[in-house]
Parts: C-alpha cells; sequence; structure tokens
C-alpha cells in the first residue's frame, strides 16, 4: 500500500519536473521554435542566440548554445539569429524588422542563407564600427557560420556598451543536469558577495582612469580659458567708448558671458565628458570676438564657421582646406588665415598639442580623453569625418570617447527596452562592404535581387 502511494506521488511529480523542463528547453538560447519573425524575436528576448529549426544543418545546436554562453558571458547586449533563405525574412527589411520586434537596443547579427549582415543602434556601437566589422568578417571568408558568428561576437564585445538584457536571465547554465544547477544556483547565492565585489572594482577602476584623464584634461582647458582671457584683455574694449553701438556692447557681453560659462563649466567637470561644455562656451565666445572686430573696424560680418582644426584657440576657420595626417589619407578641414599660408607655403600648421606618455602630440594623435575637448569645438557630427585615419579618430569609432557627444543618434546605451524608437536607417540595408547582405564571401547580394 506504502508503494502504491509512493507511486501515486512520485507520479505527478515526475510531469511536472518534465513540464519544468521543457520550459526551460524552450527558453533556452539557441531553442529551435517556430520559424518566422516573430519566433525569432521572441526567442531573442529571451537569449542571445536564435536558429530557425531549418537552418539547424548551418549550426547545430551545441555551436548555437556555445555561442549564446559566450554572448551571456560577456554581458553585452550582443543578437543573433541564424535563418534560411524564406520568404518570411525579406532581406532588405529584416535587420529593422527583428530590431523592432525584440525592441531592445543592441548589436544585432544575422546569417541569413549563406549571407551575412549586421546593425547596431548608433549608443550601442557607432555606425562606421559595425561597417567596418561587417566588412572585415565577410572578407575573412571563414568557412562555416560558426567560425563567422564567432569571429563577430568577439570583436563585438570589445566594442559595444551596455550590457545584457535583464530577460536573458545571467550567465548561461544550458547543458547542466538538475543537481549542477541546483549546485550552480546555491554557489549563485554564496557567491553573490563575490561578484558585487568584482563590479565594485570594476566600478572603482573605471573611475580612477576617469579622474586621470579628466586632470590630464583640465591642463589643456585651463590654458584655453587662460587663453581667451587674455584675447580679452587685448581687444581693449569699452562699452562706452566713442563709436560703440548696442550691437558692439552685446557682442562683448556674449563674449564675456562665454568666459563665466567655460570658466563654471569646468569648475563644475567631474568627468571627461563635462569638458565639451566648456569649449563650446570658449567657441562661441571666440565668435562673438571675431564680431566684434569686425563691427570696429567696418569690415563685412565674419561668416559663422568651425575654428581653426590645427589650434581652435586660433579662432574662427577663414576657409577649407585639403589635409593629409601621416599616413592617413586627404580630408577637407577648417583653418586660420595664418595656416593657410603656412600650408601654401609647404611649411607645418600650428597645432595644438597636448601632453601624451609619448610627450607633447597634436591633439589627434592623442587618447579619446580628449574626443570630448575636440567635440565642443567642432560641433560633434563632423568631428570623426575630419578625424577619420588619426590615433584620435579611431579611437573613437570604437570607444564611447569618455561620453563625447559626436551628432549621433540618441538613445538608450545598450541592452535595455526601446521598442521601434531607434533610428532604422543603422538597420537597413547599405552597411557591410558593399551594402547589405552579401554572401560570406563578399560575393552576391541580396539587394540586388535575391
Amino acid at each position: 500500500m506504502k508503494t502504491a502511494t509512493r507511486r501515486t506521488l512520485f507520479g505527478p511529480v515526475l510531469l511536472l519536473v518534465a513540464a519544468l523542463l521543457a520550459v526551460v528547453t524552450a527558453l533556452a538560447p539557441g531553442a529551435r521554435a517556430a520559424g518566422g519573425l516573430d519566433a525569432a524575436a521572441a526567442a531573442l528576448k529571451q537569449g542571445p542566440v536564435y536558429v530557425d529549426p531549418r537552418a539547424s544543418g548551418q549550426f547545430p545546436k551545441a555551436e548555437a548554445d556555445a555561442l549564446a554562453k559566450k554572448i551571456k558571458n560577456s554581458g553585452k547586449p550582443i543578437f543573433v539569429a541564424v535563418l534560411p533563405r524564406a520568404a518570411e525574412y525579406p532581406s532588405k527589411t529584416l535587420l529593422q524588422d527583428l530590431r523592432t520586434k525584440v525592441g531592445i537596443s543592441g548589436v544585432y547579427a544575422v546569417e541569413l542563407g549563406n549571407a551575412f549582415n549586421a546593425g547596431a543602434d548608433a549608443r550601442v556601437m557607432p555606425h562606421s564600427s559595425v561597417q567596418n566589422l561587417v566588412g572585415s568578417v565577410k572578407r575573412s571568408d571563414y568557412p562555416t557560420v560558426s567560425q563567422r558568428l564567432n569571429s563577430f561576437v568577439d570583436i563585438a564585445d570589445q566594442q559595444a556598451n551596455g550590457h545584457a538584457p535583464s530577460s536573458w536571465g545571467g550567465a548561461d547554465t544550458s547543458g547542466l543536469g538538475t543537481g549542477a544547477a541546483i549546485g550552480l544556483g546555491a554557489l549563485v547565492v554564496i557567491g553573490g558577495g563575490g561578484a558585487y565585489a568584482i563590479a565594485r572594482r570594476n566600478r572603482r577602476k573605471r573611475a580612477e582612469e576617469e579622474r586621470a584623464a579628466l586632470e590630464d584634461l583640465r591642463v589643456v582647458v585651463d590654458e584655453d580659458i587662460t587663453a581667451f582671457g587674455e584675447e580679452l584683455d587685448r581687444l581693449d574694449f569699452s562699452p562706452d567708448e566713442h563709436g560703440a553701438d548696442d550691437a558692439m556692447r552685446a557682442d562683448y557681453t556674449h563674449a564675456l558671458d562665454a568666459y563665466e560659462n567655460a570658466k563654471s563649466a569646468m569648475a563644475r567637470a567631474e568627468h571627461p565628458g563635462d569638458v565639451q561644455a566648456v569649449t563650446t562656451a570658449l567657441e562661441d565666445g571666440r565668435f562673438s570676438l571675431a564680431t566684434l572686430a569686425a563691427r570696429r573696424t567696418g569690415a563685412p560680418l565674419p561668416e559663422r564657421r568651425l575654428p581653426c582644426f590645427f589650434d581652435p584657440r586660433h579662432g574662427p576657420s577663414v576657409v577649407d582646406v585639403p589635409w593629409a595626417p601621416a599616413g592617413g589619407a586627404q580630408r577637407t578641414v577648417p583653418v586660420c588665415a595664418a595656416d593657410k599660408s603656412r600650408l601654401d607655403d609647404g611649411r607645418e600648421p600650428l597645432a595644438r598639442t597636448v601632453r601624451t606618455e609619448h610627450g607633447d602630440r597634436p591633439y589627434w594623435e592623442a587618447g579619446p580623453a580628449y574626443a570630448p575637448w575636440a567635440g565642443g569645438y567642432f560641433g560633434g557630427g563632423l568631428l570623426p569625418g575630419l578625424l577619420v585615419g588619426t590615433l584620435l579618430g579611431n579611437m573613437m569609432m570604437s570607444t564611447n570617447a569618455y561620453g563625447a557627444d559626436f551628432g549621433g543618434p540618441t538613445g538608450t546605451e545598450g541592452g535595455d527596452f526601446s521598442g521601434s524608437d531607434f533610428n532604422s536607417d543603422d538597420f537597413g540595408g547599405g552597411f557591410g562592404d558593399g551594402g547589405g547582405f552579401d554572401g560570406g564571401g563578399g560575393g552576391g547580394g541580396f539587394d540586388g535581387g535575391f
């Protein structure tokens, strides 16, 4: 009787355990679900990798689970889908539609048949970084889907900002037995304090790095503020002087306000990114001084232009000229009259140098801490194009450059739900090395009539 009772009780327990395991398996990264964008999006909300059942021959479950574990352990918002060539996955809008349905900011990589493409929210990874990474992966001509996706994830992990979405539920435990999972749960509880300590140490290290970068910046910015104050003194303008009018007085007042705003912003600065407000104020003040100088002499009022690229302390530029950094491609940069004359004579321009571990160098050969400093002078969105191919430019493309705002789309940093509020251009055709999806080796193309 007791044996029968035990069987009666044990049977439902086994059924319950089986049901729970089925649910866990269905939600696990790499789990096979019914095909279609809705199924892919639902799976990616629960884990970083989705493989359409019809594409399982390209990317077996063991490989998908290993990739999912790697992504979850990295803590980055990287989403990977392996899909067959099918009507429900239209190539031209696939990335955009997938991002919309998942609704979480991040990096999205898709293997479609034998083709590959990726996109990312601009705050998670800059558009140019995604382009370069996709092109590099395609040109590497990896023989398997696993190699291609792992290569992409390894590099994206280093460059992506943000955090894995909370819906993924932390580190991957797929492949563990029930006992091991219980044991791991106990370890998580016991080791929670250790994980917190590690996170705290990482935050402290980041804060120390930012403090050091801010101190380096402070030297440069204080020099800029001092130089602007000296310009105000040399101007020798009095609002009551003979010939002064309301327009001149307004220019002078605006320049004084910019000077005070710059000093106040620097005094409040706690992070390198805060410096951008300082140089924005200095750029604005120098234009007011240039306008005031023109009014006093009766010269035509200056056009509102970017400051001199080589040294913003030179004031507003007067012309754009072609220039190339050492070993870099030529681009057009704004320059002042003095530097234009030096370039015409075959001489080097008078570049703004900053202190680096390798000695004094032009600011475009310095580290990412100088990106906010330059961003305030050059208007954010234009700056990456001016600096492409330089050390600072390369760092800006691959890091968040200490919080500098370069005029890109705004939004969450990564891993947060944002629904359909994202820049669709970052997920459309036209990024990669040839635009849209194309074959693993760079040939063919979905956009050309797949």
